[in-house]
């Protein structure tokens, strides 16, 4: 058995099994924290590095493809501190991390894991039920439904609708983008048979995300909802009662708008705001009609 032991992080490999469990330090990423203990199979493993540095080392896992499904919805855009597959090493251990690098090449070698992407999830993803609050909403997932909740901070053309509930059958895909510099970040799920081009501000099924603390976590949420879509490598054909309960479902009603002393003057150019991002396409006729009674009830 190797293991190595960092206030940043312990992994432990048995030869068939690689344990992360993050450290207590104070500068373990949140992210990390609340994912909790790792178990990567050794099949699920492309390769393993070690970095040294002058001051401190990093010991870097890379899976195969499609074998995580945090991986998968990240899409690349984890930063170093909140990769869980990242281990930062000081320098009086690297000789330990060396040793690490070398018995899980051996093991990979010897049991001839492939390389190639992965046709199934190889880990079961961050577990349910699980609800993160950041940026503009709350979003909860319970393996069956995911509700998305506004809190103030929420853009009323999307807040009018009120708490949305979208059961995980009606999900075609799930996005997480982290904010990089001015840009904004976002949680988006992809409804079936309900496409949309508007922005995560006014988008009903988005949260809007601007880079505080907890926004990472988002990651889990998206992961979560990840592992339990069809893996990307299986040609899932659609069951034909899907599409007949998605149909038969209603539509959740508009709730009604908190009467406000509003200026009348702010009122009108909000519908001008709106007029424009429903000419350009970015508004759907649906979420302009709402947007548009939710303003028009508050002159």
């Amino acid at each position: 058995m190797a293991e190595i032991i960092q206030r940043d992080g312990t992994w432990t490999f048995d030869g068939e099994m690689l344990r992360l469990v993050p450290g207590r330090d104070k500068n373990v990423s949140l992210l990390r924290r609340s994912l909790g203990e790792l178990a990567v199979p050794l099949g699920a493993l492309a390769g393993i590095a070690f970095e040294q540095g002058k001051k401190s080392g990093r010991l870097r896992l890379r899976l195969r493809d499609g074998a995580d499904p945090l991986l998968q919805a990240a899409g690349g855009k984890l930063g170093d501190a909140a990769d869980p597959y990242q281990l930062t090493v000081e320098s009086d251990r690297y000789g330990v991390a060396e040793y690490v690098v070398d018995e899980v090449r051996n093991a990979l070698l010897i049991e001839q894991v492939p390389a190639a992407p992965c046709e199934s999830y190889l880990l079961p993803g961050p577990s349910v039920p699980l609800s993160v609050s950041a940026g503009d909403g709350t979003v909860s997932f319970d393996g069956d439904h995911i509700r998305l909740e506004w809190n103030w901070k929420t853009e009323e053309a999307k807040s009018a609708s009120g708490t949305r509930s979208l059961a995980l059958a009606e999900v075609a895909a799930v996005e997480w983008q982290p904010a990089v510099g001015l840009e904004n970040g976002y949680l988006r799920f992809s409804v079936r048979h309900a496409p949309t081009k508007a922005p995560p501000k006014y988008d009903p099924n988005s949260v809007e995300l601007w880079g505080f603390k907890k926004d990472p976590l988002m990651a889990l949420i998206a992961a979560a909802v990840q592992a339990r879509l069809p893996h990307p490598a299986a040609a899932l054909a659609e069951p034909a009662d899907a599409h007949a309960a998605l149909v038969a479902q209603p539509a959740p009603a508009p709730a009604p708008a908190a009467p406000a002393e509003d200026d009348h003057d702010a009122l009108l150019r909000r519908l001008r705001e709106l007029g424009e991002l429903h000419q350009s396409g970015i508004l759907t006729d649906e979420e302009f009609s709402l947007a548009k009674q939710a303003v028009l009830k508050r002159m």
